[in-house]
């Protein structure tokens, strides 16, 4: 892991190129992987922030919501790192107007969240119960949306399956969740699409399947090598095509909304551009990720590089037929076109070169089925999730490739942020600052170059659970303080950065964008002399605790007297050391 110093140096990359005949208006051998462009986004874009329901609403078990397969998962001793739950999370459940006001001062047009799906309906079957308490809470969640002038995107399935669909039918392997989703979407429909005008069925399918029925890292944990991703992928799908053929049919004329789906996607980028196998390397990687999703949706099947490599290798297997599924001419038809936008989540990329895997039997998965190697370049910034590494040309590629595969679709960005891994969160974020100025700024080239983004989410609001990490990974433009039973929200300097491109609709001018990093550095820190200030009044009140109970374990000392002082010591080192060099700059 870089240092924060190293975080914000800027990193040397290679030039490459991307051979995409198609992309006849993107220059890719073009190299201006450094150069910032000054300019303001079209009148109208729409800015926002990012959240899900098990990350951060808490009350697991509260007024009514059934249990979630990560309820479950996150239960099972070992699976998420220092066995931490999203059972109490940001506590979102009894925060909607406190964490609206936070929106308010960021100024967002407009705020992502999903909808439990367990929370409304506990089973996931709507004739079991339809829980009235869940719906009051997106009732209130939605009005003060709309109340404040920020409008709500709600996405559908954020990865929370109801655990009694799970149990009884095996979740997304079964081919009967396609109708259980979308009865569970039109009760949204009915109750909410008043005042919903943006929908989102799936938030990254391809995590779900592959994490969820390949890799078994995330909920339900299962590890159905070669098969399990692809079935599952297949089924949703079907459920989200069947979906918006029902919101188009009963629910469009009179609601007048758009749905859509939010895909994630790294971009490749070949590692040799004169080896014609890392370019279709390169390419491949690209396909078996974003492609796997958005091509059925908008073309109608999987990409033909899919049906090819896993044929074949499923063929060396001596198996009958391919792993992966197929669509009947009726079910391509079906659903080809169904999504009125693109939502796309992006966060990093890879050089990606080829790499040969023999088909054994029973040797196979996803991951060795697309013969390829992924690849990073030490020097670029990699603050928090060992995944993620600042890379933000690589966005613009992303975002230019969907306009040449797709047909330029509506593109609304749904995801987009980078986190930080360290026992001391450091409200002066100047990493994050950093990474949203180059990605925003990438986007921006992107829209010149004619791509049709319409909106960006910054991801996200809060910090939250992060699935199998726990509360190791903060992407948060707040600081959510987890130790404190009332999990207090501090801004970060990234907060007052990311208000000003929102009010200045972009980046005007040199002399005015170099000043905003300043003037947030200068908030940031009066807010670390106040998070310290709270940490010694925990502390202190922890230490009282202790002292009345001798039983209390020395692991219990070292947890929440030890590490929370060491904590507060990082924030006043961390003040003082700015406001020394504030003042040396003065």
């Amino acid at each position: 892991m870089l240092s924060h110093c190293a975080v914000t140096a800027c990193c040397y990359v290679f030039v490459l190129v991307l051979r995409l005949s198609a992309a006849e208006d993107f220059d890719w051998t073009k190299n201006d992987h450094g150069s910032f462009y000054y300019g303001t986004f079209p009148a109208g874009f729409s800015w926002g922030a990012g959240s899900s329901a098990y990350q951060t609403e808490g009350a697991w078990d509260q007024d009514g919501k059934g249990l979630s397969i990560w309820d479950v998962f996150s239960h099972k001793k070992g699976k998420i790192l220092q066995n931490d739950t999203g059972d109490s999370s940001c506590e979102g459940y009894y925060k909607v107007k406190d964490d609206i006001s936070l929106m308010k001062e960021l100024k967002l047009n407009h705020y992502r969240f999903s909808i439990s799906w367990p929370r409304i309906m506990p089973t996931g079957i709507r004739a079991d119960h339809v829980n009235e308490r869940g719906i009051k809470y997106y009732d209130e969640l939605i009005d003060n949306l709309l109340e404040n002038k920020i409008t709500p995107i709600v996405t559908l399935y954020h990865w929370d399956l109801p655990q009694v669909l799970q149990e009884k039918y095996g979740g997304w392997q079964n081919i009967s969740m396609v109708n259980h989703f979308n009865e569970f979407a039109n009760l949204c429909f009915e109750r909410f699409g008043n005042r919903v005008k943006y929908w989102i069925t799936f938030n990254n399918p391809w995590s779900v399947a592959v994490e969820g029925y390949e890799t078994g890292e995330h909920a339900p944990g299962l590890k159905l090598r070669g098969t399990g991703a692809y079935r599952a992928a297949h089924h949703i799908i079907k459920a989200h095509a069947k979906v918006w053929h029902a919101y188009d049919t009963q629910w469009r004329a009179k609601q007048k909304g758009l749905l859509g789906i939010s895909l994630s996607g790294d971009w490749g980028e070949p590692v040799d551009i004169s080896n014609s196998k890392d370019i279709e390397a390169a390419e491949r990687y690209v396909q078996f990720y974003m492609g796997w999703f958005a091509t059925p949706i908008f073309h109608g099947d999987y990409p033909q590089v899919m049906k090819d490599f896993i044929g074949r290798k499923s063929s060396q297997q001596g198996l009958s037929s391919s792993r992966l599924p197929t669509f009947s001419t009726q079910e391509k038809s079906y659903i080809k076109g169904t999504s009125d936008f693109l939502g796309i989540g992006h966060f990093t990329t890879r050089y990606v070169t080829q790499k040969n895997y023999p088909s054994g039997r029973g040797g196979s998965s996803y991951f060795t089925d697309r013969d390829l190697a992924e690849l990073v370049d030490p020097r670029w910034p990699d603050p928090g999730s060992e995944w993620l590494y600042s890379v933000p040309w690589g966005f613009r590629r992303l975002l230019n490739f969907v306009k040449t595969q797709y047909g330029n679709p509506l593109i609304y960005v749904t995801e987009n942020g980078v986190s930080e891994k360290i026992m001391c969160t450091e409200l002066c974020d100047d990493w994050r600052i950093q990474y949203f100025k180059d990605y925003i700024n990438e986007m921006l080239k992107a829209i010149k170059d004619g791509v049709n983004v319409h909106g960006y989410t910054a991801w996200s609001l809060l910090d939250k659970f992060e699935w199998d990490e726990g509360y190791s990974e903060r992407f948060g433009l707040y600081y959510v303080d987890f130790r404190n039973k009332n999990k207090p929200r501090y801004p970060k300097a990234s907060v007052q950065y990311y208000k000003r491109i929102i009010g200045s609709n972009g980046f005007p001018n040199q002399r005015e964008v170099d000043s905003w990093k300043r003037r947030a550095i200068e908030t940031c820190s009066s807010s670390n002399q106040l998070l310290a200030a709270e940490e010694q009044r925990s502390t202190a009140a922890n230490i009282l605790r202790l002292i009345h109970d001798p039983l209390t374990s020395h692991m219990e000392m070292v947890t929440e007297i030890v590490v929370p002082t060491v904590c507060t010591l990082c924030i006043l080192l961390s003040a003082v050391f700015l406001m020394f060099l504030l003042r040396r700059r003065n």
